[in-house]
């Protein structure tokens, strides 16, 4: 076992340089819901080195997951999903630090978290409201990166796939609701802050109706997992003081 454990990471070393995957390997990093973009984006931190994460999700596997979650199988049916990807986590690196919560983060909550020794958090909430008062509440604190996930939702093309600052962020629903709110409340956001979205409208078809159901829900796992990718890449190149490209 000691032979694969110095073996688990050599390709990580080799891409990044000992210093920097250093800090990797010392680094703690946040994933606020692990569903269709969460938990791909925690297991591609794992497989990079990040050597602490806490992983946060109220939600037990469904089958309506399995065809976009990493946590989903028709043998996971029932199971809560932060509990199905702490064992695969930890079958991948067995040394990894895990705080592991099957909850929602809530504005009631907010209490309970407490990512002041981390150096990154990654937004990947469905729930507006609970979004939105994650965002103001680590934008107020010193310390860790904040990374937020737009809308993937009724999507087809990962090519469309963009990074940018949440109020340069054009043509994504959710973006444009979470703005609406903090306008209205007069609550903003504390600091800038980087989102992964999607330049491509919101497909409509034509042979069922358009439902707000079907907006929120209708999802392909080659665009869910490619956000989650992108918003560990982010993570990553924070952490290792590589600045992500702008193209």
């Amino acid at each position: 076992m000691k032979g694969v454990s110095a073996e688990i990471f050599k390709r990580s070393v080799l891409a990044l340089g000992e210093s920097s995957f250093s800090r990797l390997s010392s680094a703690k990093v946040a994933v606020l819901g692990v569903g269709g973009v969460g938990g791909w984006c925690a297991e591609s931190l794992v497989r990079a080195g990040v050597g602490k994460i806490m992983i946060v999700d109220p939600d037990r596997v469904a089958p309506s997951n399995i065809n976009r979650q990493i946590v989903a199988t028709t043998e996971t049916v029932g199971e809560l999903k932060v509990n199905v990807l702490e064992k695969r986590l930890l079958a991948i690196n067995p040394n990894l630090e895990m705080d592991v919560r099957a909850t929602a983060y809530t504005g009631e909550r907010a209490g309970e978290f407490d990512f002041s020794p981390y150096d990154s958090v990654i937004d990947a909430i469905d729930s507006l409201d609970d979004k939105a008062h994650l965002i103001r509440h680590v934008t107020g604190m010193e310390g860790p990166v904040f990374f937020s996930s737009m809308g993937a939702a009724f999507r087809t093309d990962p090519f469309a796939i963009r990074k940018d600052e949440f109020w340069k962020v054009k043509g994504d629903g959710l973006a444009r609701a979470l703005r609406s709110r903090f306008r209205k409340s007069g609550d903003f956001p504390r600091r800038k802050f980087t989102c992964v979205y999607s330049s491509e409208a919101p497909l409509e078809p034509e042979d069922m109706p358009f439902t707000e159901e079907a907006r929120a829900y209708g999802s392909l796992p080659h665009v869910t997992a490619s956000f989650g990718f992108a918003l560990a890449a982010l993570a990553v190149n924070a952490i290792v003081g590589k600045k992500s490209s702008d193209a």
